[in-house]
């Protein structure tokens, strides 16, 4: 990572978090906490309002806008093939706003970038225009943790009610599946999205519950995997 691009990485890390130790940054940013400290010291000098100090930790106290930084050929490329993809895949919502994302950040790129397009594309022949139809109310749902209920077939074609609680959606090798906490089950299950039938959201909303999250989930993963290896 160029210096110019970790210097700005920095701040947009300390701008979303509260205290956070040289420790912690120098995990995120791949170096060592002697760069960080040199980094905050040249930040401040430089007129970024970084509070703290080494072995305590750091935090922004005032809201700093700091100018984006040009995109390298790799980097805009990556933007393009991922705005290509959820263009396919996200959604009407998500798709429609990746277009015009895609349009802004092209638009104020200098000639040379603009030429650099990538060959990687994400095609929409083979799919169905309803495959992905019920994205945008779960990802809604899951963001308001609003309850819904999902008349869902699976495999055999065997059709079931659930009432869940949306917690996240994850893309799985071409494919979409809603991590849920199953009320039936009481337990988590993941649905195949192109598999649901019908969907409603019933107006109610869930709480934060321990052991009932995704982070949960993610950690009942992890967990997995190491008694697997």
């Amino acid at each position: 990572m160029r210096r110019a691009d970790r210097l700005f990485q920095l701040v947009q890390i300390l701008r979303h978090r509260r205290l956070t130790t040289a420790a912690e940054l120098a995990e995120r940013l791949e170096v060592s906490t002697r760069t960080i400290y040199r980094d905050v010291q040249d930040l401040c000098l430089s007129g970024i309002p970084i509070e703290g100090e080494a072995g305590v930790g750091y935090l922004l106290r005032h809201e700093v806008n700091v100018p984006p930084l040009m995109f390298t050929e790799a980097e805009l490329e990556a933007i393009q093939v991922g705005m290509r993809m959820v263009q396919t895949w996200g959604g009407k919502e998500l798709g429609s706003a990746a277009k015009q994302a895609l349009i802004k950040v092209e638009a104020v790129l200098p000639a040379r970038l603009q030429r650099n397009q990538s060959l990687m594309f994400s095609p929409d022949f083979y799919l169905d225009s309803d495959e992905f139809q019920f994205l945008d109310p779960l990802r809604n749902a899951a963001s308001a943790r609003e309850y819904v209920k999902l008349c869902y077939q699976d495999a055999n074609r065997v059709q079931t009610e659930r009432e869940v609680r949306p917690l996240a959606i994850y893309f799985w090798r071409g494919t979409w599946t809603l991590l849920t906490w199953c009320e039936l089950r009481a337990d988590f299950r993941n649905f195949r999205v192109d598999r649901i039938v019908a969907l409603d959201k019933l107006g109610r909303f869930f709480p934060v519950s321990p052991g009932q999250e995704r982070d949960d989930f993610m950690r009942l993963m992890a967990a997995c995997r190491s008694r697997q290896a």
